[in-house]
Parts: structure tokens; C-alpha cells; sequence
């Protein structure tokens, strides 16, 4: 009687697992995204660097974008509407976070995450601040938790970006969160104390 207490508690036991284990690994893995997930820092590669590496720098900023592609459509005016809100990329509205006090244009920005959006027009993008986070593409978009708003001058390259880059640049005064799409090229520029 007893081995076959211990058999019945032995077998639930294995079927119980089998269960678990199947409805953590699902039969069928969800497809790659068409625009993937990226994630841009400043300092340039910081937890390389700093993390691994041993090189001296203090985190100043992170992007979380999606990188929607060319696919040889004609992108802005026409699959990014000028005049209208747009979500900076592509799936979830790209997010920024700070962590320590900045200035855009001419307003100080709290250490934090933020949603960053975009009104692109032919010559300028009104680069948008937002203090609503966690929002699928720009439906959701409220202008009340606006933060800042800047406007920024487009220019064109000679060389076609096939997807959605954002990366960000040293400067003078901190750094330019630079952004290339098509032919398309941005730059907005973020301040903060620069250390030497």
C-alpha cells in the first residue's frame, strides 16, 4: 500500500509539472516583428563601457524605440502624415528617460521617463515631451500631459536610412538626439552639465 501511495503521489506530481512546463512553452512562438525593439544611450554603448569595461561616465539618458523599415514606400507625407502627432517609430510610442536633470529648448526637465512624439512637417518636427508613458502608437495622445514642445529643422541626406535610427551625439552643451529615417534627418538638442 505504501509503494503505491508513493506511486500515485509520484505520478500526480510528474503530470503536474508536465502541465506547468507545457503552458510555459507555448507550441507556437510569436513572429518577429517587422519593427524591432532598440534602445540608444548616452554616454554611447554606457553599459559596455562603463558596466563592463571599467571606462569612467555617468548615465544621462535612454531611448526604447521601435524601428519600423523603408520597404520602399515613400515615408514622410505620405506614411507619416505631416501635421499630425506620430509616435517617433513604429508599435509602442518611443519613451525617454533621463536620469538627471536636462533642458530642452528652453525649459528644465525633471529627471524621468518620458513618451517622446513628433509633428513632422516638410521643413520642421515639433518634438514633443509627454508625461503619459506605457501608450501604443499616438492614439491615446494627450496634449494636457504635454511637458515641453520644441521645434527642430529637418534636413536631407544623400543616403536613404532603410530603417528608423535614433542614436545620440556629444555636443558642446551636452548631447543631440539625432534621428534619420529615408532621406530624412533631425536633431533635437538636449543640455545638461557636460563632465569632463
Amino acid at each position: 500500500m505504501k509503494k503505491y501511495l508513493q506511486f500515485l503521489v509520484m505520478a500526480s506530481l510528474l503530470l503536474t509539472l508536465g502541465i506547468n512546463a507545457k503552458a510555459q512553452h507555448p507550441a507556437q512562438l510569436p513572429p518577429l516583428d517587422s519593427s524591432p525593439m532598440d534602445m540608444a544611450y548616452f554616454p554611447s554603448m554606457y553599459p559596455y563601457l562603463v558596466r563592463v569595461k571599467g571606462e569612467p561616465g555617468t548615465l544621462v539618458a535612454r531611448v526604447v524605440y521601435s524601428r519600423p523599415q523603408k520597404k520602399d514606400r515613400e515615408i514622410f507625407g505620405k506614411l507619416v502624415e505631416y501635421g499630425k502627432v506620430w509616435r517617433l517609430g513604429a508599435n509602442e510610442a518611443t519613451e525617454i528617460e533621463f536620469f538627471q536633470p536636462v533642458t530642452i529648448g528652453n525649459k528644465s526637465i525633471p529627471k524621468g521617463r518620458y513618451t517622446l512624439y513628433a509633428i513632422p512637417t516638410e521643413k520642421t518636427w515639433t518634438m514633443i515631451l509627454n508625461k503619459d508613458t506605457d501608450i501604443w502608437g499616438a492614439y491615446k495622445y494627450d496634449e494636457k500631459k504635454d511637458v515641453v514642445r520644441v521645434d527642430i529643422p529637418v534636413t536631407s541626406r544623400d543616403t536613404v536610412a532603410e530603417s528608423f535610427t535614433m542614436l545620440f551625439e556629444k555636443s558642446d552643451t551636452g548631447a543631440n538626439l539625432n534621428m534619420y529615417w529615408d532621406k530624412t534627418a533631425a536633431s533635437l538638442p538636449i543640455k545638461f552639465s557636460v563632465k569632463k
